[in-house]
């Protein structure tokens, strides 16, 4: 009896068993064409919510599938939706299961992010980031080839701010802050900041670059410190293999600039080069006759030579040099044309000299692992010279790091160390206040990509800093990504950053160096943000359409605020913090030959320390911009551009008036040759319509702030040669 029991109990048992029984499916995805593995693709179970992901070799392994016929269903940006049915369990030995894809018909170019660490598409980072890429900054290099400055301002949510009217010194501002605010890499590396102030971004030159990244809001934690408005990373161009590039640009514009630049790079198996090489002369201009220069005199001499280096598959080494001297000098028109005089005698010039060298070797041990280290070494020299003051100083700034990257099933893990410095030293004879400095600062960062599901990623992420005159900081950071259905994406992110201070201030002329007091009793000022966007995207036959919708808040503590006191200029913290919020709306629509683009960003930034005048000064609290380009032909392509700039709050309260910014430009491609003709401020709307910007006395003036250009219109002609 006891027996019949225990039979009948296994034979239940067995039965439920069965009845309950769940299956694992594997598979290896695949691009139709190439046969390539295709990674980060979605396979859902359809009516079930069960999913998973393709690894970096393209791997599927979905487990727990109930018996019985199942439906899978495969996506990918890029490529046709594709649903297999299987019945569950398979019979006999499992297959290897091959799934390929069909690119659509327009197919997404691959968009691969640097500044994620993880080379991961752009549709699939967590933390939000804007691509300006290659099309973008080579029509850029023909537009202004000096510098990114141009292209950075028409990107919604950040704001071209000139900062002098003698030097023509520029900030750029990111969600309605300051440019101290936004750390500058390139490569990944810093290289800008501190003594060379707001020149930096005046000395990038576009035609050696890839893409620009720009992260809005805290990205402190794979970066450090600095990162608080946000980050832009330029990458650099690489040399492709058996394919050689040549390049030579010449550019000249009704502001009598003119530019010379040339670029070339080479690869074959085992070693590659890229070389850039380029100048550039600006002569000095008065645009409203009051005897100032409104645009200064600038000649500058840029070298950037960089050696790759392929011994294997999984290496590669590269060591560049980039150097450049900068000439700038603005001020009475009488003086820079050599005729001083006891009436005349103002004028500001800066000399910078900087040469860095860098070397980054990046060993990916798997397709799923890669060990990067990288480092730099630069030294930024730069002598101030006024008809009332005179400083030299030499900047030595070094960063070196080293990273591992592990791609698993759920996880994107990636961790690092780095040591970062600057050493600032006057040169003697020298009667400025200004002390020298050694600072240095050791940071551990580590960041998880959880892949919950394959609608849903979370991003952790934790760093911390040891500086050794500013203590510990610890950066936490999370960021959420959830894809609701192909089209609609949703990513939400917060995180803490921190600056250390300097005393060499954006806003400050250099002719108060001689008034400032070195920092004492000073902290490091410590922020905390919110990000929130939400993205939609939609190909509908030859249209594309994409809506981004994004809220952010910002707020700053221990806020570093200049006081003039008498004969001197010292610095300190306030109490109260700097909080500054707002939305940013932007659509792109594609149609064959045609793109457009709207932006509207409305900010809301506050001094919380200062009741009688809150708002940031600067800062535009409402801003539109627009682009329509159209491609009439494989040869000849048009553009035209506008930009509204609201009211900005200025010294006192008061308040400047809004105002219209158009450009239009034209692009004739023949053979070898570029052609592109561009006309910036067809309105020629300029501040000193309004009001006269320089203050007496004439001998030393002073200069109210500057809301709006003061160059005017300005054409430029320039034709690029491929050799």
């Amino acid at each position: 009896m006891v027996r019949k029991k225990v039979l009948l109990l296994l034979l239940v048992g067995l039965v439920t068993i069965s009845c309950f029984a769940q299956n694992i499916f594997s598979c290896i995805v695949q691009d139709a064409g190439t046969k390539e593995p295709l990674a980060d693709v979605s396979v859902l179970l359809k009516g079930s919510g069960k999913g998973a992901t393709s690894d970096a070799n393209g791997k599927v392994l979905l487990k727990n599938i109930p018996a019985g016929k199942q439906v899978l269903v495969f996506s990918s940006i890029g490529y046709k939706e594709q649903s297999i049915e299987i019945n569950f369990p398979i019979s006999g030995k499992d297959p290897l299961v091959v799934i390929t894809l069909e690119p659509e018909e327009k197919e997404i170019e691959k968009v691969i992010i640097a500044s994620s660490r993880t080379d991961s598409r752009i549709e699939n980072t967590v933390t939000r980031v804007e691509v300006l890429g290659a099309e973008e900054v080579e029509e850029e290099s023909g537009v202004k080839p000096a510098h990114v400055a141009n292209l950075l301002g028409d990107v919604a949510g950040i704001q071209n701010q000139q900062l002098s009217a003698v030097t023509g010194s520029t900030d750029l501002r990111i969600q309605g802050l300051p440019g101290d605010y936004t750390q500058i890499l390139r490569d990944g590396l810093p290289l800008f900041g501190g003594y060379a102030g707001s020149f930096s971004i005046l000395q990038i030159q576009p035609l050696d670059l890839k893409q620009v990244e720009i992260i809005k809001g805290a990205s402190s934690t794979l970066y450090g410190g600095g990162a608080i408005a946000g980050l832009i990373n330029i990458i650099s161009k690489k040399p492709l293999q058996d394919v050689p590039e040549r390049s030579l640009l010449l550019n000249y514009s009704t502001l009598k600039e003119y530019n010379l630049n040339l670029y070339l790079s080479e690869r074959n198996k085992k070693q590659g080069y890229t070389f850039f090489s380029g100048g550039t002369f600006q002569k000095q201009m008065d645009k409203n006759r009051d005897d100032f220069s409104d645009v200064a005199r600038v000649e500058g001499i840029f070298l950037h030579p960089t050696f790759f280096f392929y011994p294997n598959e999984k290496n590669t080494f590269s060591i560049g040099v980039n150097s450049n001297f900068e000439d700038r000098k603005g001020g009475d028109m009488l003086v820079l044309a050599d005729l001083t005089s006891s009436r005349h005698q103002f004028f500001i010039q800066n000399q910078s000299y900087r040469n860095t060298i860098h070397a980054i070797w990046d060993n990916r041990i798997s397709r799923t692992d890669k060990f990067t280290m990288k480092a730099n070494m630069s030294t930024y020299k730069r002598n101030i010279t006024t008809n009332v003051f005179s400083m030299k100083a030499r900047q030595i700034s070094f960063y070196t790091e080293a990273s591992y990257v592990k791609k698993k099933e759920k996880h994107d893990v990636v961790a690092g160390i780095n040591l970062n410095g600057d050493v600032f030293k006057k040169h003697l004879p020298d009667t400025t206040p200004i002390r020298n400095y050694h600072y240095f600062t050791l940071g551990l960062f580590i960041q998880d990509d959880w892949k919950i599901h394959p609608k849903f990623t979370v991003e952790g992420g934790l760093r911390s800093d040891f500086h050794n005159k500013y203590g510990v900081f610890l950066l936490p950071r999370i960021s959420l990504l959830y894809k609701l259905n192909r089209q609609l994406t949703t990513r939400l992110g917060g995180g803490m950053g921190y600056l250390v201070p300097t005393v060499f201030g954006d806003e400050l002329d250099e002719r108060d160096y001689a008034r400032l007091q070195p920092l004492i009793n000073i902290k490091a000022e410590r922020s905390s943000g919110i990000n929130w966007d939400i993205n939609f995207k939609k190909t509908m036959g030859d249209v594309s359409v994409t809506i981004n919708q994004s809220f952010y808040i910002t707020q700053i503590s221990h806020t570093l605020v200049i006081q003039k006191t008498g004969s001197s200029i010292s610095w300190y913290n306030e109490v109260k913090p700097i909080v500054t919020k707002g939305i940013e709306t932007w659509l792109q629509v594609a149609y064959e030959g045609m793109e457009a683009y709207l932006g509207y960003t409305i900010t809301d930034a506050q001094k919380k320390y200062d009741p009688v005048h809150p708002y940031l000064e600067l800062s535009a609290r409402n801003k539109f911009a627009s682009v329509i380009s159209y491609e009439f032909s494989k040869h000849f392509r048009g553009c035209i551009e506008a930009s509204y700039t609201g009211r900005k709050y200025l010294e006192g309260g008061s308040r400047s008036p809004s105002f219209l910014i158009a450009a239009a430009m034209l692009q004739y491609k023949f053979s070898r040759f570029s052609f592109v003709l561009n006309c910036e401020n067809l309105f020629n709307y300029r501040q000193t319509k309004k009001e006269s910007i320089a203050l007496p006395p004439t001998v030393n003036p002073r200069f109210k702030q500057l809301w709006a250009p003061i160059d005017g219109r300005v054409a430029n002609l320039s034709m690029k040669l491929r050799l």
